[in-house]
């Protein structure tokens, strides 16, 4: 699993990624494709770069390339990311509420280790980021989900 985080964690990579589902969901691409001169021109760098991060996100799975003549066509791969979102589901979906606990000495020896509010605060924007993180996962498959042809839906998305 680390090596899918390593390869999303760099900010080049994730925006290839962002244009490649853009073409995918696309309501005029049949076939999700895109040029390597068209990410160059969407992205603003150079053909190198843009080659560079293609064959990392080549290597792990997460794109697909179809080669005509000189020109080479990128589409997105999306079970790498499905394997991912099945790995995030069960803490996207904890419930992150006011009753834990910690196992080493209760909330009374975890006040006094970080100051009173600290625990709240960090369970307020734990709750607050899961939150915004299940909305846009669940936006981001409901718009994958719509516009796959029937035969390459594999299963609904589970919120």
């Amino acid at each position: 699993m680390a090596d899918i985080f390593d390869v999303i964690a760099d900010p080049t990579r994730r925006d290839l990624l962002q244009v490649l589902l853009e073409r995918y969901v696309a309501a005029d691409s049949e076939t999700g494709e895109i040029s390597v001169g068209d990410l160059v021109e969407r992205l603003g760098l150079s053909q190198p770069t843009v080659s560079k991060h293609l064959r990392v996100l080549r290597d792990h799975g997460l794109v697909s390339v179809r080669e005509d003549g000189q020109h080479r066509y990128y589409r997105l791969e999306a079970t790498p990311l499905e394997e991912l979102e099945d790995w995030l589901q069960p803490y996207l979906s904890a419930d992150f509420d006011d009753t834990f606990e910690p196992a080493d000495g209760g909330p009374n020896a975890f006040a006094a280790w970080s100051g009173a509010d600290v625990g709240e605060t960090i369970g307020r924007r734990v709750a607050e980021g899961t939150h915004q993180a299940r909305v846009v996962i669940q936006d981001a498959a409901e718009q994958v989900t719509k516009r796959l042809p029937k035969s390459f839906r594999r299963r609904p998305h589970r919120p």
